[in-house]
């Protein structure tokens, strides 16, 4: 990903987006066919000497056209590169196709993500495990469950990248504002088509930064994936919680002073990471309005936000895939922690047979509640207490008691959510 986003990576894709026109006008005969194969055979973009030139000359595009007209070395032959362009013909086509080279590693990196999470999520399909409401212990659910509810999110996130990215896959060679006075939309097409890229319908000297926005709009939200299911884990990580621990290396320390500490670094490194992802989404909606038809108040942005965004979100998808891969899970402490309020957590269960074995709603509700509390204050078995509760006994007998606290009732759906989310 570094290599996309480097200048030889940058002054590559120019070339490209150069040469392609420079071939697609000699293929119509506005260049001469040994002129567009003297380019094609010794054009060069030589980042040390584009950056030499820049400093003199203060232009970007210029330098990079002196630089390879140098390499060419054949004035008849040179004078045609860059015939009929603007400068954002240039950087926002070739901008284009480094987006495409980011997308294909980010893709891949979603898909990975998606089939760790889909053998973790079958692996602990049935480990039952404490769901949680405001951090506070509510009813039971699976691990698996969890991981599952990760896998469909990621594959909304593949999604809507591929169509983020799609939009991003167009170029423009349409001029200075846009008109495509000099080559004609025809041109435009084909040197686009050359380029594997769609041509923009309407543009002005830039292509919209609406799509850009769209794009770092989901990164951002990949981001924001990645810091859930982190912060997931540093929860369940806690040391009074030690449900799941991110993976420790053989000689791995987590702290210089306390020998013991096992941290979850890594995912702590995705949450804050995330941040900056979402900061440059922002960055991105700023960049939407331009003045008339171009400013360059979005270049500087972009040189910072495409780069780093597309960088972090591919490190973060890597970094989270290997952390579930290598991921730590304790079904025994998952189960133990389940029974620690005694019972609690089947309330509701318990409060529906009241309900539908003929007790008023609000009555039940105040009797389970009451017993629910009196255990949780005292530490009490809630169970026991529900068994000797004699307004409660009216309605339910031992059985029925026994079948409100059934936990592999409250778990039988899981099967069929399962079917749901992996077809």
């Amino acid at each position: 990903m570094g290599r996309v986003w480097s200048d030889e990576g940058k002054f590559q894709r120019w070339l490209e987006v150069e040469m392609a026109a420079t071939e697609t006008l000699a293929e119509r005969g506005v260049v001469p066919r040994e002129a567009a194969a003297r380019i094609r055979e010794r054009a060069r973009a030589d980042a040390g000497r584009i950056t030499e030139i820049e400093a003199r000359v203060r232009h970007d595009v210029i330098a990079f056209t002196m630089a390879v007209s140098e390499a060419i070395g054949d004035p008849d032959a040179a004078r045609w590169l860059h015939y009929g362009l603007t400068s954002n013909d240039v950087v926002d086509t070739a901008q284009a196709l480094q987006v495409r080279e980011a997308s294909r590693l980010i893709a891949a990196g979603l898909q990975q993500l998606s089939e760790v999470l889909e053998k973790r999520a079958h692996e602990f399909q049935h480990t039952p495990q404490i769901g949680r409401t405001h951090g506070i212990h509510a009813e039971p659910i699976t691990f698996g469950l969890k991981l599952a509810n990760w896998f469909a999110e990621n594959r909304r996130n593949i999604a809507r990248f591929a169509e983020a990215a799609r939009q991003m896959a167009v170029g423009k060679i349409s001029g200075a504002v846009g008109n495509a006075a000099h080559l004609g939309t025809a041109v435009e097409e084909a040197i686009c088509r050359r380029l594997g890229l769609e041509a923009a319908p309407v543009s002005s000297q830039v292509i919209q930064r609406d799509r850009h926005a769209q794009y770092l709009s989901t990164l951002a939200i990949i981001a924001a994936t990645l810091e859930k299911i982190a912060l997931e884990i540093r929860h369940l990580q806690r040391t009074e919680v030690r449900e799941a621990e991110e993976p420790f290396a053989a000689g791995q320390r987590g702290s210089s002073a306390m020998p013991h500490k096992r941290n979850p670094v890594g995912c702590e490194q995705i949450c804050g990471l995330a941040r900056v992802v979402r900061a440059n989404a922002q960055a991105a909606f700023e960049d939407i309005a331009l003045w008339h038809e171009r400013d360059i108040s979005h270049s500087s942005v972009e040189r910072v936000i495409l780069p780093d965004s597309t960088i972090l979100v591919d490190y973060m998808l890597a970094r989270m895939t290997e952390i579930l891969r290598g991921l730590r899970v304790f079904p025994e402490r998952m189960r133990s922690n389940l029974d620690a309020t005694h019972g609690l957590v089947f309330s509701g269960q318990l409060l529906l047979d009241l309900v539908e074995a003929g007790a008023p709603r609000n009555e039940a509700y105040q009797w389970v509640q009451e017993q629910a509390m009196a255990a949780w204050e005292s530490d009490g078995n809630f169970r026991e207490r529900i068994a000797g509760d004699a307004r409660i006994a009216k309605y339910l007998d031992a059985g029925g008691i026994e079948r409100a606290f059934g936990l592999e009732r409250q778990l039988h759906p899981v099967d069929d959510i399962f079917r749901r989310v992996f077809g």
